[in-house]
């Protein structure tokens, strides 16, 4: 317990500490107009008060991944909480408060813009595609995963496919109409909804009579059923993305960078919300470790179930938070993954509205936009839902990855201290390059070569991006 109090109040301290570094850092402009007043429209473009946009934006980058991934994470044992802890301050928040500013200074524009404006056209055109997929592939995950827990969960009482096409309806309107119409209206309950349930737990974890393993030497070690299988390294820190690091952010702060009324509220908005995330995360990792008795009885208890983090998460609710859990577990793992699916889309059209250039206020280029989405997601939903899941861990951490290094060529560029960006683009390009030689959906191949073979693509891949930062800064003209 002491180790996880601790844990805890580290997160709270690095957002007093760290997060005005970095604030410090990137030089907040209090008199700056912001796109949300410059450019307004009242669809994308439009001013909503800081505690809404709070909520939004903590719900828009939190979904299932504090949940899910947490209690997949804990099945490490504590490490993972090390991982949440340092990942949050010194990784997450860094990348989503950047991204997030610097679409606040450039009209609000979409990450692969921005990508495209500090490691050039190439890159622009690299990820303007790449971040188009992953998106389609967080609606299409958040499509099907809702989908088959409500079946689940109502006794499989209508079609599967029923479900399916209410969510998809959902989803229609919400990446259709203005922002404060469903968005901004609904996202703040269940973003509360979301926090009640965190703090009941965390309540039932204090009161109640459960022992949270300590962060001790003995205890970081691979705690799984199957180490080899599932190295440490690099496999937990793709397991605890949302919780930690996640490239998926970078696609949703635009959304909020468009509504944000003055720069000093960056810090709460882009760096708050992940330390939130942060604590979030590790609550429902020390639950998953001790409710099941142990991490020897949550890994047992994972594998008898299919490794199924939606039924861990249903038992937790139940039992820890009695008949009022049942209700923030119906919001929580039925609601959290449906309000990232639908800003998934919203986002996928901002990207494609900002490379066609095509203005939104019109519903006909909302449409034109939105229903080759929507039909490509469908048709995702004929594969195997373990593959495309798979997947989208490796390419978010991915897209966190090239993300960093971009905001790293931006402080390279400005002079600023880039090291706060370039040491966790280093450690998450490495996390990257082994877990692709590592994973089943990879190369698959041995450990001990995976991580040669890793370290030199991190070298490789680092110098790369180096390069780029460095002739980026010669030609660089600013765009506004």
């Amino acid at each position: 317990m002491v180790s996880f109090i601790i844990s805890v109040l580290v997160l709270v301290l690095g957002y007093y500490t760290y997060g005005k570094l970095v604030e410090n850092i990137f030089g907040v402009d209090t008199k700056r107009e912001t796109p949300a007043i410059r450019l307004r429209d009242d669809i994308d473009f439009m001013p909503l008060p800081a505690w809404r946009i709070f909520l939004i934006q903590f719900l828009n980058i939190a979904g299932l991944g504090p949940i899910f991934g947490a209690i997949a994470g804990a099945m490490f044992g504590p490490a993972a909480f090390l991982w949440i802890v340092l990942g949050s301050i010194f990784a997450g928040a860094v990348h989503d408060y950047f991204s997030g500013m610097l679409s606040v200074r450039h009209n609000g524009l979409s990450i692969s813009e921005i990508v495209g404006i500090y490691l050039g056209p190439r890159m622009k055109h690299v990820m303007r595609y790449f971040t188009v997929i992953l998106l389609i592939f967080v609606g299409t995950v958040f499509l099907m995963g809702p989908a088959k827990i409500i079946d689940g969960m109502t006794g499989n009482m209508w079609n599967l496919w029923i479900w399916v096409g209410i969510i998809l309806a959902y989803y229609i309107l919400s990446t259709l109409l203005p922002i404060d119409k469903m968005i901004g209206k609904i996202y703040p309950v269940f973003g509360v909804a979301m926090l009640l349930m965190a703090l009941g737990l965390l309540i039932a974890l204090f009161f109640g009579d459960y022992t949270i393993p300590e962060l001790v030497p003995s205890n970081l070690v691979n705690m799984t059923s199957d180490p080899e299988a599932t190295p440490l390294f690099p496999i937990l820190f793709v397991t605890i993305a949302c919780g930690a690091i996640s490239g998926f952010h970078a696609t949703q702060s635009p959304l909020m960078a468009r509504c944000m009324q003055n720069e000093r509220l960056g810090r709460k908005i882009f760096f708050g919300t992940m330390i939130t995330e942060g604590v979030v995360a590790l609550i429902w990792a020390a639950a998953a470790m001790t409710f099941f008795g142990n991490v020897g009885g949550l890994n047992d208890a994972m594998l008898a179930n299919g490794n199924n983090a939606a039924w861990a998460a249903n038992e937790i609710s139940l039992n820890m938070l009695g008949k009022v859990g049942g209700v923030l577990a119906l919001l929580g793992i039925v609601a959290a993954p449906i309000t990232s699916g639908d800003t998934a889309f919203r986002s996928a059209r901002l990207i494609l509205s900002d490379i066609f250039k095509t203005d939104q206020k019109k519903i006909k280029n909302r449409l034109y936009i939105s229903i080759p989405l929507f039909i490509v997601a469908f048709a995702l939903t004929q594969m195997d839902f373990g593959m495309i899941w798979r997947y989208f861990a490796w390419s978010n951490q991915t897209l966190a990855t090239v993300v960093l290094w971009t905001i790293t060529a931006y402080l390279i560029y400005e002079n600023k201290l880039y090291w706060v960006t370039l040491i966790p683009a280093i450690f998450m390009t490495m996390v990257c390059s082994t877990y692709i030689l590592i994973a089943p959906e990879g190369f698959e191949l041995e450990n001990n070569v995976a991580y040669i073979g890793g370290a030199i693509l991190t070298i490789l891949i680092s110098l790369l991006f180096w390069y780029y930062a460095v002739q980026r800064k010669k030609v660089f003209v600013q765009v506004m």
